[in-house]
């Protein structure tokens, strides 16, 4: 098979959820660069109506919709409108999330006592799991009749090297959320592979997003994360789009219930 029709995304129909902003914008970018057929679900209105006018730019063929993913009507909405528009739903990038603040530690490695463990409020808590992992496993629910009744699709979700290593600059919450991800990749993929769906995650490392008020966009916020990479760096989204269009297209025909870990080298320990 010849590179072109190997990684072809030409034409599919991808839905993207957290999708105006950060790691969610650079799986839109890569799919509108290759031609498929795109919608972006995001929160946010004022990005959402920026990242289609760019996509748009690019000559994609892209809509956007307001939708919280913590509401399960706003998922089936979304769902049901990119049917209605594309006919179909190819592939599904599960990517929205949201930080659970700082860890326990600060960057200089003193404990941080307002992060400790018995100080994670109930709000904070159930504000990250519901948003991080519930949501993926509706939004999940929400596209899987739908793939089933065509005869299969893609789901790629957006977990994180946190899923399976401890963090002490990483809040709690988010470690926890991750980690729920993590299984339920597996669990899902399990389920659904007799129905032609695959279902894969991509877990970066520390990547430069808004996410946490965009506190890696800092120089200074960066360093301890830089100095724990064996490449000496922090990833952009940029970064993720080549396993983006791996698990979107034919190249990853027999994956299912996979993570690709795409984080310089973290998970590896440090180094000099």
């Amino acid at each position: 098979m010849k590179i072109n029709d190997l990684f072809k995304v030409h034409g599919l129909s991808v839905l993207i959820t957290g999708g105006a902003s950060g790691i969610g914008l650079a799986y839109a970018q890569a799919m509108a660069e290759n031609g498929a057929r795109i919608m972006v679900a995001d929160i946010d209105p004022e990005a959402l109506a920026r990242t289609v006018t760019a996509l748009t730019e690019l000559g994609a063929e892209v809509a956007g919709e307001a939708v919280d993913v913590t509401k399960r009507a706003d998922l089936d909405r979304v769902v049901a409108n990119t049917v209605a528009r594309y006919g179909r739903i190819d592939v599904v990038f599960v990517n929205a999330g949201i930080s659970g603040g700082p860890g326990f530690l600060s960057a200089d490695k003193t404990r941080n006592p307002e992060r400790a463990l018995e100080f994670i409020s109930d709000e904070l808590w159930t504000r990250v799991l519901e948003t991080n992992l519930t949501s993926v496993f509706r939004t999940v629910q929400a596209v899987v009749p739908q793939m089933k009744q065509q005869g299969g699709g893609r789901i790629i979700v957006t977990s994180s090297i946190s899923a399976t290593k401890t963090e002490i600059y990483v809040g709690t919450a988010y470690v926890s959320s991750k980690a729920g991800v993590a299984q339920f990749v597996r669990q899902a993929a399990i389920e659904l592979a007799k129905f032609n769906i695959l279902v894969n995650a991509i877990a970066p490392g520390p990547v430069i997003t808004n996410i946490g008020g965009g506190r890696l966009k800092e120089s200074e916020a960066r360093k301890p994360f830089e100095a724990a990479c064996p490449m000496h760096e922090v990833a952009c989204p940029d970064d993720l789009k080549g396993a983006a269009i791996y698990l979107a297209s034919p190249a990853s025909r027999f994956v299912t219930g996979a993570q690709i870990v795409v984080d310089g080298g973290v998970t590896l320990g440090e180094a000099d």
